[in-house]
């Protein structure tokens, strides 16, 4: 990850932060409540942050790592949120406890969706295009 912070990766770096950032605060001001292009843009905005710690990468194993992190949190995140939203639910705890959970399950479930998702897609596009990579080299320079 410091990769990407290496003076010959900073523009790139940089570049990527501050277009998840225009893409996040671009998705705010459409709103993302059932407007598709204000969901989209949001998918952007994580992908375009997954990219500006992923883009110095070079080897697919490295992307393939990224895919499992994300599907595990996926699952992990989606779980918890739900769990949290049962005991919400099913339980008669305080308005102020019921708040926070509130807050925090919702949290993670948007995490599951907006930033799970498009860092698996970032893995496997990654892990792809590193592979075609490594094989067109061995290719050239092969037997």
């Amino acid at each position: 990850m410091l990769q990407a912070f290496s003076p010959k990766n900073r523009l790139w770096t940089f570049i990527f932060l501050v277009a998840a950032a225009l893409l996040a605060l671009a998705a705010a001001v459409v709103g993302i409540d059932d407007n598709p292009l204000g969901l989209s843009l949001v998918i952007f905005s994580a992908a375009s942050l997954v990219l500006t710690f992923t883009h110095s990468w070079r080897y697919s194993a490295q992307f393939r790592r990224l895919i499992y992190a994300s599907l595990i949190g996926f699952a992990a995140f989606l779980a918890v949120g739900i769990a949290l939203q049962a005991v919400i639910e099913f339980t008669a705890a305080p308005r102020l406890v019921d708040t926070l959970l509130e807050v925090v399950s919702t949290a993670l479930l948007l995490a599951a969706g907006f930033l799970c998702v498009p860092a698996c897609v970032v893995g496997v596009v990654g892990a792809v295009v590193m592979r075609m990579r490594r094989r067109r080299q061995q290719r050239v320079v092969g037997p």
